[in-house]
């Protein structure tokens, strides 16, 4: 097994971060991805990775600073967790989870929380995996979020959604607004060109929101801040693929139909 290794100030600047490693296309959302994760380095947060040329990694931190809008005082926040390729089913995820846990217990956490889709979520944690790991669902949101702990101690309350996200709706009304930041590599480009370049040839309206702050993480509209797509008002998805022309009628289509939008 591939030792597992931190990033931090001292040698992110020459080591990958795993998403968009050789995507040449989103370069300088791989770059953005750096800067935020050096200032929020400076907030308690995790970024751990197996030392090789592989998508396998951890990200996590005090739920306090994190990124999204969730109640969970003296939790971490798992955020990014992915384990790709021929690394499945090797035991990293246990051993990135493990190093979480342990990191949450010597800082006397009162457990971990992350956000997950109810059903399967582009770019979210695996709930069912989650599950067998010890996590129970603490709150679920009708349009397709979970939110789930793992207690560290018996008498801690449980974590809950923040109030802006309850309904599932955002503010504009018409045609496609959407909330991203730069916690993904893949969003700068996608959400700029490849959405951008699709709305226009459907003529759709189009607002994009970039969340450049804490505050502005804490109080959006969707619990998935690296990218959220609503449809006149309504949430559709997390999938940053219906960015692309040659995916968006088929995502929207089926989402749409299955929120009985249509």
């Amino acid at each position: 097994m591939e030792k597992i290794i931190d990033l931090v100030h001292e040698n992110i600047d020459h080591e990958h971060i795993c998403c968009a490693i050789s995507d040449k296309k989103c370069k300088n959302g791989y770059e953005l991805k750096k800067d935020w994760l050096k200032k929020e380095f400076d907030n308690g947060y995790i970024f751990q990775r197996i030392d090789a040329r592989a998508k396998v990694f951890i990200e996590y931190g005090p739920a306090e600073f994190g990124w999204a809008p969730i109640n969970a005082d003296n939790y971490l926040l798992i955020n990014c967790f992915w384990v790709s390729g021929k690394y499945k089913k090797n035991g990293y995820g246990k051993a990135l989870l493990k190093k979480a846990v342990e990191n949450a217990k010597l800082n006397n956490k009162e457990g971990l929380v992350t956000v997950t889709g109810t059903n399967k979520y582009n770019f979210m944690s695996d709930k069912k995996w989650l599950l067998r790991q010890g996590f129970e669902v603490c709150e679920t949101l009708p349009y397709g979020f979970s939110l789930l702990e793992k207690k560290l101690k018996d008498t801690t309350k449980s974590p809950s959604f923040g109030d802006s996200v309850l309904n599932g709706k955002c503010s504009g009304k018409d045609g496609i607004v959407v909330y991203y930041s730069n916690r993904c590599p893949f969003s700068e480009y996608h959400v700029h060109t490849s959405l951008r370049e699709t709305a226009t040839k459907r003529n759709i309206k189009l607002k994009i929101i970039k969340i450049e702050t804490l505050k502005q993480a804490k109080e959006a509209p969707t619990p998935a801040t690296i990218f959220s797509l609503f449809y006149n008002g309504n949430f559709i998805t997390t999938d940053i693929s219906v960015c692309m022309d040659s995916r968006f009628d088929k995502i929207m289509n089926k989402e749409l139909l299955s929120r009985g939008l249509s």
